[in-house]
């Protein structure tokens, strides 16, 4: 049985964040832009592919946050 793996954790400097579902693809392969915004959990994840963003120092931000 194949595990699944964990969505790909960025952590950032700033509160808003933005996601196009690209990384080591193009862009036109990803998703729509979308922006987000950081809430008191110190992290927000994208609707469209579970990309997680974490704020450095937040409360999220833990030491097994690659």
């Amino acid at each position: 049985m194949s595990k699944i793996p964990p969505p790909e954790t960025i952590r950032v400097d700033t509160l808003r964040v933005h996601c196009d579902g690209a990384g080591d693809i193009s862009p036109a392969l990803g998703h729509p832009r979308v922006y987000y915004h950081i809430d008191d959990n110190g992290m927000v994840e994208c609707k469209y592919c579970d990309r997680r963003f974490v704020l450095k120092g937040g409360p999220a931000d833990t030491k097994d946050v690659a």
